[in-house]
């Protein structure tokens, strides 16, 4: 462990000792750059790539010296449980309309309307009425990679959620087994098709503070595509409804080598090829607005821990109107490589975590740009030296982010160590 507490005066001929508790992409970046594994349950180590377990049972009891990090907040799941994301996003939307007005509140339309069941039932029932032949989607609130998710049009199809007194006519007890928490959503039956299929986009965003809110967006990502041609007219089909890969793999002519997957890069290209690189620009900018405001719904309500950083991954599905929809934020982003590409965006991805983290003390702190890494907020948004990526119009106003970007990450680390070993020098 680290004795010198001085983030600028770090020995940095010490060796970092990590724990992981995932045996996958993680893994081999942790071990790539020459820290040292600990195994023992007891060991002392500086940097934990932990699962939300340990948050769960061990965090509250851990004592943390001043330079450790760990990959969650206390509370993560306030912004990733669907249901706790849908009450924070329309807490949010409430107090911009009571402080700004509906016309600002409208921003925060980028969510389908949902509500919890079974607590919510009798509220959601008026709702479906409301709206006739409408298609809905059930999604249990604390699952992930599409388990438990079903698609419905009558309210036959979820009669096991009504909300009911646990108490009989009688007077004795209902005994039987609570029924599991779900939220439902209005689904979206118009998405954006690619080819006829329907796709959603996965991006990563990473939080390294709170108070004062720090965000910073990945280049790459990528466009996860459903294995069957789009229809409305088989809502029980998974593999036309639910782009999961964890899904699709299971179709019996899914491809393991060509996958379902399109870079963020390719997909951005294809878009402006479609639309105009302004309509796209329009897109993507949107999307930072997401981003952004999902992250202030949760601001003031999340433990901030100097300790703590976190990677999300973002869904987000576009319509045929180009409207970006968030459907869900992963506090556990899925790490295991589906192919050779795919391990190579997540092997470099997780690369330039650990260099943002900064565990070696190498960085000024003042860099807007960290391999495949922009600094989209710190504080306020932050304003990007180019005002548009090249080849593209002006956006509405100056931005640090280049999503879907020619991603030089590497050129950018260069230059990054270069300016390090020069300063020490």
């Amino acid at each position: 462990m680290y004795t010198n507490r001085n983030r600028g005066a770090r020995n940095e001929s010490k060796v970092i000792r990590f724990k992981c508790s995932l045996q996958n992409t993680i893994a081999d970046v942790l071990r790539s750059r020459g820290w040292q594994e600990v195994k023992e349950e007891s060991g002392d180590w500086d940097f934990y790539w932990a699962d939300v377990g340990w948050m769960r049972e061990v965090f509250d009891h851990c004592y943390m010296e001043e330079h450790m990090r760990l990959n969650h907040f206390r509370n993560h799941y306030e912004l990733t449980r669907k249901n706790l994301m849908a009450k924070n996003l329309k807490r949010l939307r409430k107090f911009i309309e009571r402080e700004s007005g509906k016309i600002e509140a409208a921003k925060c339309d980028f969510f389908p309307t949902t509500f919890e069941l079974p607590s919510d039932y009798h509220i959601f029932v008026e709702e479906f009425k409301r709206c006739p032949n409408s298609t809905w989607i059930m999604k249990p609130i604390a699952k992930s990679q599409g388990k438990g998710i079903f698609l419905f049009r009558k309210l036959k199809d979820i009669m096991e959620w009504k909300k009911e007194d646990s108490w009989k006519v009688d007077g004795t007890r209902d005994d039987r087994e609570p029924v599991e928490n779900y939220v439902v959503q209005k689904y979206i039956d118009n998405p954006y098709l690619i080819g006829g299929r329907k796709f959603d986009i996965r991006c990563y965003v990473l939080v390294t503070s709170y108070i004062p809110l720090k965000v910073w967006l990945y280049r790459s990502g990528f466009g996860r595509m459903s294995n069957s041609r789009y229809s409305t007219d088989a809502i029980e089909d998974t593999y036309v409804h639910l782009t999961n890969v964890a899904i699709q793999k299971t179709a019996p002519d899914y491809d393991p080598e060509k996958g379902c997957k399109w870079s963020l890069i390719q997909l951005r290209m294809y878009l402006m090829t479609k639309h105009g690189p302004e309509a796209v620009e329009t897109l993507f900018r949107a999307m930072d607005d997401i981003f952004i405001k999902s992250l202030q719904s949760t601001q003031k309500i999340m433990i901030n821990d100097k300790h703590c950083f976190e990677l999300y991954g973002y869904d987000i599905l576009i319509d045929e109107t180009l409207k970006p929809w968030l459907l869900e934020i992963n506090a556990s982003p899925s790490l295991t490589a589906s192919n050779q590409q795919d391990y190579d965006l997540k092997f470099k991805l997780l690369h330039d975590v650990l260099t943002v983290i900064d565990m070696e003390g190498k960085l000024t702190g003042k860099e807007k740009r960290v391999g495949g890494f922009d600094l989209m907020w710190n504080d306020g948004p932050v304003y990007g030296e180019e005002l548009a990526m090249e080849g593209m119009p002006h956006p509405p106003y100056p931005t640090n982010t280049r999503l879907g970007g020619f991603n030089d990450r590497e050129e950018n680390l260069k230059n990054m160590m270069r300016s390090h070993t020069n300063s020490v020098k």
